[in-house]
């Protein structure tokens, strides 16, 4: 049972600058360097390497909190988009000889692969964009009915009477 034990730490490389306090507690900052990484390289493996976590602790954390997996998902559409401009920057430019090799054949095939998932992170972005502006206009004008509510009836208690305007002109 030891063995087994040590052999599962063993798998679960935490770099020092990644823990911290007396206990050497795994720092809770792991989630930003993950998702910053997965943004930049869309490679769940390195980011969670550059974290310094095992791959399944991401995964168990994107299970149980939906922020972190909207985080996630956020993030893999932002890799998409650096990987869509890389290719088509290359494709433009063509691929140099001493350069880093970059495989375009494989990069569009990753992003057909892809193109339906991001499609749908970034509509549902969109539409919680579109939500919230649209929330935000609904506050605005219930407060300015409050507004006028709270208008007419100080008129109302000063003796002052407001005269409605009619649809008709």
């Amino acid at each position: 049972m030891a063995k087994a034990k040590k052999a599962r730490g063993a798998r679960t490389k935490i770099a020092p600058i990644y823990r911290k306090g007396e206990k050497d507690k795994l720092d809770r900052h792991w989630r930003g360097f993950f998702l910053d990484k997965l943004a930049e390289t869309s490679n769940i493996s390195a980011a969670a390497s550059f974290a310094g976590i095992n791959p399944s602790r991401a995964y168990k954390v994107r299970r149980e909190e939906p922020e972190f997996a909207r985080q996630w998902y956020a993030a893999l559409v932002e890799g998409y988009e650096h990987l869509e401009l890389e290719t088509l920057r290359r494709l433009r430019e063509g691929v140099p000889a001493d350069g880093p090799k970059f495989d375009i054949a494989n990069a569009l095939r990753l992003l057909v692969m892809h193109r339906e998932t991001v499609a749908r992170e970034r509509a549902r972005i969109e539409n919680a964009d579109e939500a919230s502006v649209l929330a935000s206009l609904n506050a605005k004008l219930e407060a300015m009915r409050r507004n006028e509510q709270a208008l007419a009836t100080a008129l109302e208690k000063d003796g002052v009477y407001r005269v409605e305007q009619s649809d008709a002109g």
